[in-house]
């Protein structure tokens, strides 16, 4: 889609089918990269920000396959220090794992928790959320798709 200036000050109207047949697939090499800059990346390819015509209330983001995500890096002291908590509901059930502890049990959480936390708290979140493929190892089952990678 390209913007001229006839229809420069138009509104542009994108279907729900023609955006649902047109996603792209990303893949990223996540293996010794910061744990942040890849979220942001992922984030804006699941919202599709990049896109000419994003809005926030429509879902025109593209798949991410996520490949090594048990090399991903940190800084700091955030792997003894930053922790994930989760509840049960029952009177003293709040469970807390740290960084490090979650890398060693379900590297592919880390990413997932990061990448939730970056994506605008609404409706849309968890349809994007299904668009995020991750993996620990370096194989996975979307390379039939020839998917793009990025850096």
């Amino acid at each position: 889609m390209e913007f001229t200036n006839n229809n420069l000050n138009k509104t542009v109207l994108v279907k729900k089918e023609w955006s649902e047949k047109n996603r792209k697939w990303f893949e990223i090499d996540v293996e010794g990269k910061t744990l942040g800059k890849v979220s942001t990346l992922i984030a804006n390819r699941l919202s599709g920000k990049y896109k000419e015509y994003n809005c926030d209330f429509w879902d025109c983001g593209d798949f991410v396959v996520v490949k090594n995500a048990s090399k991903i890096k940190v800084t700091g002291k955030k792997l003894d220090q930053k922790q994930y908590y989760r509840y049960s509901g029952y009177k003293g059930n709040v469970r807390a794992m740290s960084l490090s502890e979650l890398l060693e049990k379900k590297p592919e959480n880390v990413i997932w928790y990061c990448v939730r936390g970056m994506l605008s708290k609404n409706k849309l979140r968890d349809r994007k959320m299904k668009r995020l493929k991750i993996f620990a190892g370096d194989s996975n089952k979307y390379d039939y798709l020839n998917p793009e990678k990025i850096d």
